[in-house]
């Protein structure tokens, strides 16, 4: 088993020589030990899944020791108007907001205002007399006890809180989360409905994250997205990342489709009712962002870094470190099967434990995630490489291209 610790990250940060954390300027493969023809047969790879119809397009980008050597886009951004898939496309991140978020989180806890193992009630005091459903299988509100144990901070950003999934059916029936309320109002929704257990005592992934929005707000003083854009994205220089896409960015938002049942034809699929070409009255740190691939490379890289990119210091390499182990207790593990048996779970993101569990190639020490319409990110310290891809299909499996497309370039890994 590989185990990724502080002791491991701050180690490798420690031997990051000075020219690894550069400005993501283009490279020739080779220079960093990559073979321009592997990387070729991954880009065939892809366009075999959009002529095959998985997905309607997409666009990758791979970058090793800080040079970004591959970027490429392919197929369409919109299959009814025929436009080509331009490299700077929008995309709905979903879940891959959460880490940017979770930065936001760190960035203030670097600044005292918060300690991770504070109760979240210190802050959010609806949530001092939350109660847990007496069964978690089939909540029933009139069938809950008395809870065991504060939410933490910590429960937010490790998804051990006990607060369900926006996918939840009984969060769905009581209207918990909707684009169409104020941040403020879906955390006091969250904490009117029970728990589904005692915090610490369960990986359950859901709507946590956008709690820690509300949290920023009250830690800062100062509105999520402002706050957000201050402290992370406008030093990161990551000027496609937004809640909403309106004017000239709009045009380059991508369509979602998903497979038809009957034909496996590719169909234009709607999955919020609030279009994110508006403003939504929800600022939603779970799943709210929209980004495309380069930005999202320039976060990775700056994680990659220990925290820096472009000279710009956003987060310190300890802190680094310390977002980028695993955080569950073994009581809680394994958190799920497949590759989550071979998981644990960070501050804000996805750690890997247990290569073995994986079939597609990780590094020791790597930290990554997913959306739900078809886009990944990894981070991977062992050989310094970050790949990002994004596509815009639902479900995100597109016939395994994130898969394959990682396979081949780490294939293409000659040194």
């Amino acid at each position: 088993m590989k185990l990724t610790c502080t002791t491991f990250a701050l180690a490798w940060l420690a031997a990051v020589p000075p020219t690894t954390a550069q400005n993501l300027q283009r490279a020739s493969p080779e220079s960093v030990g990559l073979s321009s023809n592997g990387l070729s047969r991954a880009t065939s790879a892809l366009q075999a899944h959009v002529d095959a119809g998985s997905i309607a397009g997409v666009v990758a980008a791979v970058a090793r020791h800080g040079q970004l050597v591959y970027l490429e886009a392919l197929g369409q951004r919109d299959l009814a108007t025929g436009d080509a898939m331009p490299e700077d496309a929008i995309f709905r991140l979903y879940s891959m907001t959460r880490p940017i978020t979770s930065t936001a989180v760190m960035v203030l806890w670097e600044e005292g205002k918060f300690q991770l193992d504070d109760p979240i009630s210190l802050y959010l005091p609806q949530f001092a007399d939350q109660r847990v459903f007496q069964d978690s299988a089939d909540p029933d509100l009139a069938q809950t006890r008395t809870r065991t144990g504060e939410i933490t901070v910590r429960h937010l950003l490790t998804h051990s809180s006990g607060i369900g999934s926006r996918s939840a059916p009984l969060y769905r029936a009581e209207g918990v989360r909707l684009r169409s309320l104020s941040l403020a109002q879906m955390v006091d929704n969250a904490a009117r409905v029970p728990l589904f257990e005692d915090p610490g005592t369960r990986f359950r992934y859901g709507i946590s994250t956008t709690l820690l929005g509300r949290l920023v707000e009250v830690w800062s003083n100062q509105p999520f997205d402002e706050f957000l854009q201050e402290r992370v994205l406008d030093p990161l220089r990551m000027t496609d990342t937004v809640f909403w896409a309106d004017g000239e960015r709009a045009e380059r938002l991508t369509s979602v489709y998903r497979p038809d049942r009957e034909t496996g034809a590719l169909r234009p699929y709607a999955i919020e009712r609030v279009p994110f070409t508006e403003r939504p009255t929800l600022i939603e740190g779970g799943v709210g962002l929209l980004s495309s691939v380069m930005d999202y490379v320039r976060f990775s890289q700056m994680f990659l870094n220990g925290g820096v990119l472009d000279g710009t210091r956003v987060l310190k390499a300890e802190t680094v470190a310390r977002m980028t182990r695993n955080h569950l207790p073994d009581t809680v593990m394994p958190i799920g099967g497949g590759y989550m048996a071979g998981s644990g779970w960070g501050l804000g993101f996805n750690v890997v434990l247990d290569d073995s569990a994986y079939d597609f190639p990780v590094g020791d020490g790597e930290y990554w995630w997913d959306g739900s319409s078809g886009t990944r990110f990894s981070i991977d310290p062992e050989h310094g490489v970050v790949v990002v891809i994004m596509a815009a299909v639902s479900p995100s499996r597109g016939n395994g291209f994130r898969e394959e497309f990682k396979d081949l370039v780490y294939d293409a890994i000659d040194d």
